[in-house]
């Protein structure tokens, strides 16, 4: 079971199976279970703890890798056949296998120590990428080796997720050191195409390919020895043994736990909460080439635009995690969820590419919802189920993306493509307001008297 050792902790607690009854819940606007009372612990207090600053450290190195390595990967694909639609496949093929992973994998980040399977996550990802350098290798197999680590990539997340709390706690450190790997994300996607852009002008692709393995090995090592063994976190159904946990099948232990969570319907709607807002927010953005073109922009106007929700992103979360207490964060989780959407109803107007691009900013801003939601939601799951609860979370949000992806490119082909943007908008923040409205109703006993919103 797990062992918290962050803030707020004076030594190892034993996870017990009624946790999930005894622990307090965060209402929204609330502040229960925040060690050291209403006030944010602040970003030094989370970059304080050795076994966070590992987990950053490995999180940035194999981030720019990845980043490096999907580029190197399109431009070899396309390189090998000329062909725009094989060279569009290894992005997709880099989300799609999320839901093959989240739902049949999920019970690998609570059944295995979680260090380990981190470290064998890196190396399967490691090996697929050094596979894809070896001269000859057929395309086919290429977006096959490309499909492995998207299917892990879940678990991998998921295990991650659920360890932070161990390392940090349960509080507002654990709410932050998910901010900080939200913001790195961010961060190392707009350098990594800076950094592959030039160095595919140095090398090829394969060498780029190469240096990709490399970065994930030394993620691996820096996770092997900077962290520390933790026992596996799950027990099965509910508190058996070890042994007997080990007995039951994967997938049917998988599947079991998604169950389990869909029950919920506090999980549920915060489940949704996290996938909905998302998936309409990606649609303007895969739409910004074809709207780009019809201004008749450059592919330096086409970057600027691509740019504007990251650095939205980044901004937002990094003012809120730093200036606003958890209480006011909770406040703003659901009126940010939905006003997430509303800048998208601006391409309603056609807007030049200065607006274009302030509608961008401004919807990146509204991933600060996560700040108080990643809190609600660490405080609903039971901790057996963590592990799992958080791999499902990150392949829904993934396979929610591609979907919203999807929809926006196939209704452009037969809608002018800013009034499908703004329409994404509009729909989105309605579905937002009604997911909202259930996450208000989940909030169960005394926690209703907390104003809400």
């Amino acid at each position: 079971m797990s062992t918290p050792s962050g803030p707020g902790t004076t030594g190892p607690t034993e996870s017990r199976p009624d946790a999930h009854a005894s622990r307090p819940e965060l209402a929204p606007g609330g502040d229960e279970g925040t060690p050291g009372g209403p006030g944010s612990v602040g970003y030094g207090a989370v970059f304080a703890v050795r076994e966070f600053r590992a987990v950053f450290a490995a999180h940035l190195v194999s981030m720019l890798g990845e980043v490096v390595g999907q580029i190197a990967l399109s431009v070899l694909v396309f390189r090998l056949t000329g062909s725009p639609l094989l060279s569009a496949l290894t992005f997709a093929t880099s989300m799609l296998p999320y839901v093959i992973g989240g739902t049949l994998l999920s019970s690998v980040a609570d059944r295995f120590p979680a260090r380990r399977v981190l470290v064998v996550c890196d190396l399967v990802h490691a090996g697929c990428v050094a596979a894809m350098v070896v001269p000859g290798m057929p395309v086919a197999a290429l977006l096959a080796l490309r499909c492995v680590p998207a299917a892990i990539s879940p678990v991998f997340s998921g295990t991650r997720a659920a360890t932070l709390g161990d390392i940090l706690g349960e509080g507002d450190a654990f709410v932050l050191g998910r901010s900080v790997i939200r913001i790195t994300a961010q961060t190392a996607q707009l350098a990594g195409f800076g950094v592959g852009g030039l160095l595919l002008a140095a090398v090829s692709p394969r060498a780029a390919l190469a240096l990709t393995a490399a970065a994930l090995l030394g993620s691996a090592l820096v996770l092997r020895f900077g962290t520390r063994r933790r026992p596996a976190r799950r027990l099965s159904g509910g508190g058996a043994p070890p042994a007997t946990a080990g007995r039951c099948p994967l997938l049917g232990d998988s599947l079991s736990g998604m169950r389990r969570l869909f029950a919920d319907r506090r999980i549920r709607a915060l489940m949704l909460l996290s996938w909905v807002p998302p998936m309409f927010v990606v649609m303007p953005e895969v739409l910004l080439t074809p709207y780009s073109d019809g201004l008749g922009l450059g592919s330096v106007g086409l970057g600027l635009l691509m740019c504007g929700m990251p650095v939205g992103a980044v901004a937002s979360e990094a003012l809120v995690g730093s200036l606003l207490g958890p209480r006011a964060r909770a406040r703003l989780t659901l009126p940010v969820g939905i006003a997430a959407m509303l800048p998208a109803l601006g391409y309603a107007v056609r807007p030049s590419f200065g607006w274009a691009l302030a509608l961008q900013v401004l919807t990146g801003c509204g991933i600060a919802y996560s700040l108080g939601l990643d809190q609600w939601f660490f405080a609903a799951v039971p901790d057996e189920l963590r592990g799992r609860a958080m791999t499902v979370l990150t392949a829904g949000l993934m396979t929610a993306q591609g979907l919203g992806m999807a929809v926006a490119g196939a209704v452009a082909e037969f809608v002018p493509v800013h009034v499908v943007a703004a329409a994404a908008g509009g729909c989105g923040a309605l579905c937002s307001l009604l997911v909202a409205l259930e996450v208000r109703r989940t909030v169960s006993g005394p926690a209703r008297i907390v104003r809400l919103g």
